[in-house]
């Protein structure tokens, strides 16, 4: 390919990250033409590609929507956790550039489309939409514990409410497990151990995207979470060891009340 600057991209198409679910099975999918294996990947139709990532995304490339609609309907009985309402990303992909870069508009222009740069470019795409979901998730669960915080904070105990508590705490403990064992944000694709030459492409998509500024923040606001989360528990335990107590002393107090009770009843009779 020339390197020269062409006065107008040779094409341009259309890339669509799509959040299925929590998760997507992709076992036994595997193919003979396949792109990829991890992630799962594959051509459709003339110049269709689609990668399917385990943590729920897929990355779609140059489908026409009859092409999406199958890839869909075959997927259907794969996904974990699917949801009602499908997040998507959108990102129009300029092919045929003299070089890899982010041109004005947020547009990814690429020099090709070939097999190696779809997968550095669709592993950006399905982080940044993942990310999206869980930082929605992570944010939903921070606005109604931080609350607790700042009751604790003002009146030295937590909120009256304790079934309340408890369920926020358990909402708090299932996003922090879903979000931490579900993408890697710090992990590169593989295929950059066999075509460094596209580290570059790979670092400007990330920037771009800001995965890593995401991805920190989000581990933040998890760390607040589950501290919030760990104190508040300990002040719940703290006060049934305190009630246990109480109601310990309050039986031996009856007890010996009764026995007094007794003595006095029968010295009288």
């Amino acid at each position: 390919m020339s390197d020269s600057q062409p006065t107008v991209p040779a094409f341009r198409t259309t890339a669509r990250a799509l959040l299925l679910g929590d998760r997507i099975d992709v076992a036994g999918l595997e193919r003979a033409d396949a792109i990829s294996t991890s992630p799962l990947a594959f051509h459709v139709g003339q110049s269709g590609k689609v990668a399917l990532y385990r943590f729920g995304v897929a990355v779609m490339v140059g489908l026409t929507p009859l092409e999406e609609e199958d890839v869909l309907a075959r997927l259907k009985d794969r996904v974990v956790g699917a949801r009602l309402r499908k997040e998507d990303e959108i990102a129009v992909l300029l092919i045929g550039e003299a070089e890899d870069r982010i041109a004005p508009g947020g547009q990814i222009a690429l020099r090709d489309l070939s097999n190696e740069r779809f997968l550095v470019f669709s592993d950006a795409l399905a982080k940044s939409v993942a990310l999206g979901r869980d930082e929605r998730e992570v944010n939903s669960v921070f606005d109604k514990v931080e609350p607790l915080a700042n009751v604790l904070g003002k009146h030295g105990r937590p909120m009256r409410d304790r079934r309340e508590m408890l369920r926020l705490i358990g909402q708090a403990l299932g996003v922090q497990h879903r979000v931490s064992g579900r993408v890697a944000v710090e992990d590169k694709p593989d295929v950059l151990w066999d075509r460094p030459d596209l580290e570059r492409l790979y670092a400007r998509l990330e920037d771009e995207y800001e995965l890593k500024e995401r991805g920190q923040t989000l581990q933040r606001k998890l760390d607040v979470i589950v501290e919030t989360v760990r104190v508040l528990t300990d002040i719940i335990d703290a006060d049934r060891s305190s009630f246990m107590e109480a109601a310990i002393v309050l039986m031996i107090l009856a007890e010996l009340g009764l026995s007094l009770f007794q003595i006095v009843f029968f010295r009288g009779h």
